[in-house]
């Protein structure tokens, strides 16, 4: 039986990324500048940077058998992502977004139809062997995610939760976690937007995990591990879309523990890689490999070429099912 660096749980969706220089009003209509066919989902996303960072990664989850879920599962494929328990869902759809970027205000829009595939079920949870990883990694809170918890923690398998939208139940989750990463409003939600960072971090930490890290976008990312508390600034790039920033910068947050960096070090390395992938439309195109990355941090500079061709492939995407 392989044995898996990461294994992540996650229902995957595809997105139509578009950037245009102002989204247009009511009755009007707008040029676009650029289109991009791209896999999406917190935890799928994740995954593909992982991979193209270069661990192995095998996904678990459930699509619909039309277009778009098979155009999730080719897209793993081809990043060398074990793709055997993602469930086809006969006669069922896939989630879609379409996700608009503009120039004018940097912000984003999205259109979204949920699909109807089922999600995991607990028999065919029981038929995975979630202990055959180093890492689960998760970002939601529901039975099946406790369940697959429970068997990993027991097996000596560290959770990576993904912590971008806050619930109750989330926050009665943190002490079943051993890396807790968090968006900033995650973090706003927990402490009403206090400043006391240091502080309210590390209670947190306190409650179990292993490393707590938040990220605050431009402002950068604060954490705290056995160390003690740190914070790092935004690496500056010419940001074109920041769609999936916080997916990847997941991803990429495995891959440093991996390479047996530090959680400050982690953090610096996943902030590279998220920061690199901003310079590009969609959640996928700008993901960059491992030496990509490492350059970046020591020069400043982006190998665009090594990036280009993954935006012209996934510009063409749709085109290759």
């Amino acid at each position: 039986m392989m044995k898996f660096d990461i294994i992540g749980i996650d229902m995957p969706c595809w997105d139509l990324a578009v950037n245009l220089d102002e989204y247009p009003g009511p009755n009007s209509s707008a040029r676009m500048n650029q289109l991009s066919w791209q896999g999406g989902g917190k935890v799928s996303t994740g995954m593909v940077a992982a991979a193209r960072l270069g661990v192995r990664c095998s996904m678990v989850g459930a699509v619909g058998d039309d277009l778009y879920g098979n155009l999730c599962i080719k897209d793993f494929q081809e990043h060398g992502i074990d793709t055997n328990h993602i469930f086809l869902r006969n006669q069922s759809t896939t989630g879609f977004s379409v996700v608009v970027s503009d120039k004018h205000t940097m912000g984003r829009s999205i259109l979204y139809r949920p699909g109807n595939a089922e999600s995991l079920s607990m028999d065919e949870l029981d038929g995975i062997c979630l202990t055959n990883a180093k890492y689960l990694f998760i970002a939601t809170v529901d039975e099946i995610t406790k369940k697959a918890v429970k068997a990993a923690r027991e097996a000596g398998v560290k959770v990576l939760m993904d912590a971008d939208s806050y619930t109750e139940s989330l926050e009665n989750f943190i002490p079943m976690t051993d890396i807790f990463v968090g968006s900033e409003f995650v973090y706003n939600e927990l402490f009403k937007k206090q400043k006391a960072y240091e502080d309210n971090i590390k209670s947190i930490f306190k409650r179990g995990p292993e490393i707590v890290v938040f990220t605050f976008g431009e402002k950068g990312a604060r954490g705290c591990d056995i160390n003690g508390y740190f914070e790092l600034p935004a690496y500056r790039v010419e940001v074109k879309d920041t769609l999936g920033a916080g997916d990847v910068f997941h991803g990429a947050f495995a891959v440093g523990l991996l390479k047996g960096l530090s959680a400050k070090e982690t953090t610096q390395f996943a902030s590279a890689v998220s920061a690199i992938k901003c310079t590009r439309i969609g959640g996928r195109a700008g993901i960059p490999d491992y030496e990509t990355t490492i350059s970046f941090m020591k020069t400043g500079r982006i190998d665009s070429a090594e990036l280009d061709k993954r935006v012209k492939k996934y510009e063409r995407r749709i085109e290759h099912v």
